[in-house]
C-alpha cells in the first residue's frame, strides 16, 4: 500500500489521499502515466519523485505535472502539497483518485480542430489586407509558442511552431501594405529563432543554423536591431553547443551592435562568456561576465522581450550562464559553485516566468561539475540526480551535453575510481536522447 496509519499523521494533503488508496507507490505512478496519455501530456512520474511530494520534501513541480496531478486527484496542487490540516477542504469534484475516460481528451481535439479552421479561415478572408484582428492572432500564436518553448517538451510545440512558420511565410509570399510587411517579417525572424532553437535541441546544428540565417534575413526585412541581436544569440548558442566555441564568440560579439536596449545586450556577453570559458580563457570569461551586470543599466524592454519566454533574457539565466562558464574554469571552482548553487535555487520555482527544464537541468549540472572539483563525489550525485530523472522527451541536446560533462569531470577527477555508478548513470541517460525517439 501507499501507506498506513502506523507512519504517523500524514506531512501534506496528498500523502493522505495516497495513504487512502490500497495500492504501492509503483502502481500509482502507473496510473498517473496513464492518465497522462488520456490527457494527451506527455510525462512520466518516478515513485521516488511522488514520495518527496507526498513528504512535503518538494514545494512545486514542473508546469505539466502538476497539470496531471490536479485532474487525478481533483484538486489544486498548492492544496495537495499543502501541511495536512487533519481534514479535507471541501471541493465540487469526489476525493481519491479521480481517472478520466477518453471522452474529455476527444472533446478537446475537437474544439483544437474547430479553433484552427476558424484561424485558417481567417487568414483566407483577409488575404488582400489583414485585419487587426488576423494580425493580432497570429502575434499571440507566435508570443505562446515564445512562452511555452523553456517549459514545454519540444514535442508537444514542434508541429505548432512548424505551422506556425509556414502560415507567416504563406501570408508574407501576398502583396502586404510595408506596416504589416514589417511585423510579419518580425514573427517570421521570431518563428525562425524557435525553430533554430528546437533543432539545435534535436542535435542538428546545420538545420539549426540554416533556420537562424533565414531568420536574421527576416529581421533585416523588419528593420529591427533588437530581433538582429536575439537570432545572433541563437547562432551564438546554437555554435557553443555544437563546439564551435570561437564561432560562439564571433556570433556574441557581431550581435553587440545591435544590443543597445533589449535584454539581448546581456544574453550576448553571457554567450561570449561562455565560449570564452569553454576554450579556457578565465580573464576574457570575466570580463564578459562583468560587461554583461554592467548593460543591466541601460535594459530597456522592446517587443522582442515583450514576447517574453525564450525571447527574454532574464537574472535567472543570467546566473546559470554564469555558473555553466565557470563552471569550465578550475581555478574558478568557488565562483562557479556560489552560482550554481543561486541558479538552483532560483530554478526551483516552477511557477516563475523565467522557469526552464533545460536551464534548471544545466544549473545542476554545473554545481554538480563544481563539486567534483571540490572533491564532494555525494554533493555532486545529489546535484545531478533529478536531471538523470528526466523522461527522453525532455533530454534535449543541451541537457545531454551538460551530463556528459558531468561524466567527463568525473573521469578526469580524483574520484573517478569511486564514481563509476553515477558514471553509468549518465551513460544510461544519455543512451535515449530526444533526437532518438520516433517522430
Amino acid at each position: 500500500m501507499a501507506g498506513n496509519a502506523s507512519q504517523g499523521d500524514p506531512r501534506t494533503t496528498l500523502e493522505f489521499l495516497l495513504r487512502q488508496q490500497p495500492r504501492t507507490y509503483d502502481e500509482i505512478v502507473a496510473d498517473f502515466e496513464r492518465l497522462a496519455a488520456k490527457l494527451g501530456e506527455d510525462v512520466t512520474l518516478s515513485a521516488r519523485h511522488l514520495r518527496r511530494l507526498a513528504r512535503g520534501e518538494r514545494a512545486s513541480t514542473t508546469p505539466v505535472t502538476r497539470r496531471v496531478l490536479q485532474q487525478m486527484f481533483g484538486r489544486p496542487l498548492d492544496e495537495l502539497l499543502a501541511p495536512w490540516a487533519g481534514a479535507l477542504p471541501a471541493v465540487d469534484e469526489p476525493t481519491g483518485l479521480v481517472l478520466t475516460t477518453g471522452r474529455p481528451t476527444a472533446d478537446r481535439e475537437l474544439i483544437e480542430m474547430a479553433a484552427r479552421r476558424a484561424k485558417a479561415f481567417a487568414f483566407t478572408a483577409g488575404q488582400t489586407d489583414l485585419t487587426a484582428d488576423v494580425m493580432e492572432q497570429v502575434h499571440a500564436d507566435v508570443q505562446s509558442l515564445a512562452m511555452d518553448y523553456p517549459q514545454r517538451p519540444l514535442s508537444d510545440l514542434l508541429p505548432d511552431l512548424i505551422t506556425a512558420q509556414d502560415t507567416i511565410y504563406s501570408l508574407l509570399e501576398q502583396q502586404r501594405r510595408p506596416a504589416q510587411g514589417r511585423q510579419l517579417y518580425f514573427l517570421a525572424g521570431v518563428t525562425g529563432g524557435l525553430l533554430a532553437k528546437a533543432s539545435h535541441d534535436l542535435a542538428d546544428p546545420h538545420a539549426a543554423l540554416t533556420q537562424a540565417r533565414t531568420a536574421f534575413v527576416c529581421a533585416d526585412n523588419a528593420d529591427h536591431n533588437g530581433l538582429r541581436a536575439w537570432i545572433r544569440g541563437i547562432q551564438s548558442l546554437v555554435s557553443y553547443w555544437a563546439g564551435r566555441t570561437r564561432e560562439s564568440v564571433r556570433y556574441a560579439q557581431s550581435g553587440a551592435e545591435f544590443a543597445a536596449v533589449n535584454s539581448s545586450s546581456v544574453w550576448l556577453p553571457m554567450n561570449e562568456a561562455r565560449a570564452h570559458a569553454a576554450l579556457g580563457d578565465a580573464h576574457a570569461a570575466r570580463a564578459a561576465i562583468e560587461r554583461a551586470e554592467r548593460a543591466w543599466d541601460s535594459v530597456q524592454e522592446d517587443e522582442v522581450d515583450e514576447l517574453g519566454g525564450l525571447c527574454l533574457f532574464g537574472r535567472t539565466r543570467q546566473i546559470y550562464y554564469a555558473a555553466e562558464a565557470l563552471s569550465w574554469l578550475p581555478s574558478q571552482s568557488t565562483a562557479a559553485n556560489e552560482y550554481a548553487v543561486r541558479a538552483v535555487a532560483a530554478y526551483e520555482d516552477d511557477s516563475s516566468p523565467e522557469w526552464a527544464f533545460g536551464d534548471q537541468a544545466g544549473a545542476r549540472s554545473a554545481l554538480a561539475i563544481t563539486r567534483i572539483q571540490m572533491g564532494e563525489l555525494e554533493g555532486a550525485t545529489e546535484a545531478v540526480a533529478p536531471v538523470l530523472d528526466l523522461a527522453p522527451e525532455q533530454r534535449i541536446n543541451g541537457i545531454i551535453n551538460c551530463t556528459q560533462r558531468v561524466h567527463q569531470a568525473l573521469r578526469d577527477s580524483p574520484l573517478a575510481r569511486d564514481a563509476s555508478s553515477l558514471q553509468e548513470r549518465i551513460e544510461t541517460f544519455t543512451r535515449t536522447p530526444l533526437k532518438s525517439l520516433p517522430r
